[in-house]
């Protein structure tokens, strides 16, 4: 009897363990931490995009074309400033949210993410991600991000929550912290 009553704790003590990791993955690391990351004021500050993620996305424009899609590049390095401004969109500014990171807080600001959008033959610049301009029977959008994707980069589509579809990121292995920090990606590959 004691035995049973053990082995009933021990499962229960195991599951609860799990609602706990599954808790915290789904829901506590979408806070924001309370408190301010240290943040290395003698670290340069980016001022343009990185070069491999520049050189990445020129590659992902022509690898695009070559696949009869034509794209932009919406936005690369952002100032924190300009993040900021972009922050207050659905705020204190009418909109809709845009985004969740304020200055300092985006890899936008370290240059190590862009923006895209498609291109259409009239010169129409489009966020539609069904459109299918090369009329392959493939949404253009799906092909874009699989050719970014094998570039190296992270597409914002795949984040949990919020979802950036015209956003793709390059980390090299580093958080927003290890950043704000002053850590930075080599300058080559």
């Amino acid at each position: 009897m004691k035995i049973n009553w053990i082995s009933n704790l021990f499962i229960l003590f195991i599951f609860l363990v799990l609602l706990i990791i599954i808790f915290y993955n789904r829901y506590l690391t979408q806070l924001e931490l309370p408190f301010e990351p240290e943040i290395n004021e003698d670290a340069p500050a980016p001022t343009n995009t990185h070069p491999i993620v520049q050189e990445k996305a020129d590659e992902l424009i022509q690898r695009s074309a070559n696949s009869g899609i034509t794209i932009v590049i919406t936005d690369s390095f952002r100032s924190a400033e300009d993040q900021d401004r972009l922050y207050e969109i659905g705020r204190s500014v009418e909109g809709n949210i845009v985004t969740h990171a304020k200055g300092g807080e985006s890899y936008h600001n370290f240059g190590l993410a862009v923006d895209f959008a498609i291109k259409t033959p009239t010169g129409d610049v489009i966020w539609d991600m069904n459109y299918d301009g090369n009329g392959n029977g493939v949404a253009d959008w799906t092909e874009v991000v699989i050719i970014a994707k094998s570039l190296g980069f992270k597409w914002g589509g795949d984040w949990p929550k919020f979802k950036d579809y015209p956003h793709l990121q390059m980390d090299f292995g580093l958080s927003i912290y290890d950043l704000q920090r002053g850590e930075r990606p080599p300058e080559s590959p």
